[in-house]
């Protein structure tokens, strides 16, 4: 039987099937619900013709999420002893994502981060402890770990200070919430030069990947959304017509990113660093693809504020973005030739044909055509992995 408390050793960081944990899956779980809810508040923004304040809300919200899904993905892939002690801080850590979740209608109601805050505070206090538990375990990181305990809770008590002084924070919310987060990305820069942690690089791939593919089912779900619509009797050929295209946007965007090669190539710190913060551009984009489509398909319920331009753009403009974001932390390192510059062609071309008409069709072409370019630089040679 395992006992309450364990010694928390590193764990060795080239251990053979290394593969993710049934409680990190639930813990994914818990994310995505709260990914959900972002995806939808946004959704209901631009349909409303709130775009704008949509997307700042829906940043503030997602940002919450993804950083502290991915302090602690890293964390469990070094440190996970899988103790009563280490079950126990993760459920308060999934019990504060679900917070985060219950707090992103108020967020988008009326600006109100008390709920967000204060899951996202149980969150991180957790993983503080969870890092104070690897000081004691493992000597030689020592220093690293209390590095990330301190200062997870000194960046804690700042946002723990945002809700115990409203009017500041009514008064000068933007500017308190970039100070909180550049706090946040600055912790593992500053922890991690003491000595690396022992991810395992296999097993943070696979999280990621992971994430990625629960994310794309907000992409899956406006294709549901429009059928259900137009079985439900209120039949238009152009609900057939959003499913269908959603269907192959996620298909496309789910090949891109599992196309055979390894995703993070490097275990350079600062390659791991850049690949591991620059996938909030590929999750939120991913996200922000699905509540675009769920636009479409309000706007052709006609439940919108807004006109199809608007809901092809609240697809393109993330799909875009999405490429983009591939580009950037994996194949300009990953590939060479004229192959590494593939998706950020076709991002490019995403944004070009927001300017001309029938854009969704352009758009899912765009999508398959960008996997059918890549497939064939890296099949004729010019953009074979350079790993």
């Amino acid at each position: 039987m395992t006992r309450f408390i364990d010694i928390v050793a590193p764990r060795d960081p080239v251990e053979p099937h290394r593969a993710a944990t049934p409680l990190e899956l639930l813990f994914d779980l818990a994310s995505v619900i709260a990914i959900a809810a972002a995806a939808a508040g946004l959704h209901h923004a631009v349909a409303d013709a709130h775009a704008g304040e949509g997307v700042v809300k829906f940043l503030l919200a997602f940002f919450a999420i993804w950083w502290a899904w991915m302090n602690y993905t890293w964390f469990a892939s070094a440190y996970d002893n899988r103790d009563a002690a280490f079950r126990a801080l993760t459920f308060m850590i999934i019990g504060g994502a679900v917070t985060i979740a219950a707090g992103i209608k108020p967020l988008f109601d009326s600006l109100d981060l008390s709920l967000v805050i204060t899951g996202y505070v149980i969150m991180r206090v957790s993983l503080a402890v969870l890092w104070l538990r690897a000081a004691r375990g493992d000597p030689d990181r020592r220093t690293t770990n209390l590095t990330y305990a301190f200062g997870l809770l000194i960046v804690q008590a700042y946002w723990v200070s945002l809700l115990l002084f409203p009017m500041l924070r009514e008064s000068f919310l933007m500017p308190c919430v970039a100070i909180g987060i550049f706090a946040e990305l600055m912790v593992p820069v500053v922890a991690e030069r003491a000595a690396t942690t022992p991810w395992h690089h296999q097993h943070v791939e696979e999280r990621y990947g992971l994430l990625t593919i629960i994310v794309l089912g907000e992409v899956l779900l406006p294709a549901m959304l429009a059928l259900r619509t137009a079985y439900t009797g209120a039949y238009d050929i152009a609900f057939v017509h959003i499913a269908m295209s959603a269907v192959a946007v996620a298909a496309a965007m789910w090949w891109l990113y599992f196309p055979g090669e390894r995703n993070l190539h490097s275990t350079r710190l600062s390659h791991a660093l850049a690949w591991g913060y620059g996938h909030f551009l590929i999750f939120g984009s991913a996200a922000a693809v699905g509540a675009g489509f769920a636009v479409l398909v309000d706007i052709v319920a006609g439940k919108a504020a807004v006109g199809i331009v608007v809901g092809d753009y609240a697809v393109g403009i993330p799909l875009a973005l999405y490429l983009f974001g591939l580009w950037l932390v994996r194949d300009r390192h990953l590939l060479n030739g004229w192959g590494r510059h593939v998706l950020l062609i076709f991002a490019v071309a995403t944004l070009a044909a927001l300017a001309i008409p029938v854009v969704l069709e352009v758009l899912v072409a765009l999508a398959i055509g960008a996997v059918v370019a890549r497939e064939f630089a890296v099949r004729a040679g010019a953009g074979q992995p350079t790993g």
